[in-house]
Formats: structure tokens, sequence, C-alpha cells
């Protein structure tokens, strides 16, 4: 799995376009019963590789009958499947991480529906000490993880470390998926902050 974090050289990979946005370090919970998820998930585990998570912004999760693709972004997060259950034949309940950003070069579609892309991975911020200016969102996310409770919350954690916090928040704030996405894809986690602030200043929380 190394290597996905490391090789900036194009890998293909299955894609599972969604309407969500993973962030790295992320944990993202799926319900999958399509056929083509399913053997993308028995692939996955099997040879211990990540599939590809990226952000609809037209179009359907599932399957359309005239074989519709949805149209989604090509920056995403690549995901590792922690956990599994099979709690009835031919549905499948995944436990997910989100591992490290990729840039979608192309895409082809398989007969099954399974889309396939060519990405490289996008390199890990610097690592940057929490800045005092932005503690209140320490506090804020604190708040937030106590209330969604261990199970919820990644068990690794990193209260000092911006890009992180920063990540945590974006995905757990109720912000429109489309700033979301935005926040994905800012390479500089003290703007992530900046913005973050903002919308919990405007929402009288810090």
């Amino acid at each position: 799995m190394a290597s996905w974090h490391n090789d900036r050289q194009p890998s293909s990979l299955p894609l599972f376009p969604l309407r969500t946005v993973l962030f790295p370090g992320g944990l993202l919970p799926l319900k999958v019963f399509e056929n083509r998820y399913v053997e993308m998930t028995k692939a996955c585990m099997r040879d211990d590789r990540p599939f590809g998570v990226c952000l609809i912004t037209q179009g359907a999760e599932v399957a359309q009958p005239d074989g519709a693709l949805p149209q989604f972004e090509s920056i995403g997060t690549l995901a590792r499947i922690t956990n599994f259950d099979m709690p009835q034949l031919g549905s499948l309940h995944l436990q997910t991480e989100g591992l490290t950003r990729f840039k979608l070069q192309r895409h082809s579609v398989e007969p099954s529906g399974l889309v396939v892309g060519d990405v490289t991975t996008i390199a890990d911020e610097p690592r940057l000490a929490m800045p005092d200016l932005y503690a209140p969102l320490v506090r804020v996310l604190e708040a937030i993880a106590a209330r969604l409770g261990p199970q919820n919350f990644p068990s690794d954690v990193h209260y000092d470390d911006a890009s992180w916090v920063g990540y945590r928040l974006a995905e757990l704030l109720p912000l429109p998926l489309s700033i979301k996405q935005r926040m994905l894809e800012v390479n500089d986690a003290n703007v992530r902050l900046a913005a973050l602030k903002q919308f919990l200043e405007r929402q009288g929380l810090a």
C-alpha cells in the first residue's frame, strides 16, 4: 500500500463516485449492494489495494436504466477498506479510511459499469503545527469528536497538525459539498483553516 503514498506515476484503480467528499485520514462507512462494487470490494481486499472516491457533480450514485454515468470531480481520495460485514447475501457494509489525494488523468468504463481511472497521487501537505490563531477551531473539533463518539471518529488524533484539523472540520461541518471539495483541493493548510474559521465565525461558533 505504501506505493500509493509515494509513487507519482499514473496508476490504474477502480473509482467509486459518491455524493460525499472523503478526506485523508477520514472515516467513510459504505453500504455496497451493486454487483460492480461488490466485485470491486472483493478484488480490493484480495489484492490489498485501495479504490478512489470522487464527488459526483451530476447524476446518481446507483446505476441508471439507460446506463448513464454520473459526472464527477477529478480530484479525489484513495480509500482503504479497514473492515467489512455481510449482513445479508449480496450486500456488504464497509468501513473505509481516506489515504492520500489523487488527480484523475483519464477514465474508462468496464462492461460491468465499473469506472476505472488512471490517477496520480498528490503529495501530502507539509506538516504544519496548529497556529495559535486557530486554537478555537481545535476546541470546536474536540466538541464534535466527543458528540460523535470514538466509534465514529479517527482513533489516531492529531490536534496539533493543521492539515489534520482542517480536514476533519471540513468533512464534519455542514458545508455544501462544493465547498468541501474546494477544501480537499486546497494545498495550503493555513488557507483551509482561514476559510473554516470564517464559516464558524458566521455561525457564532468561533
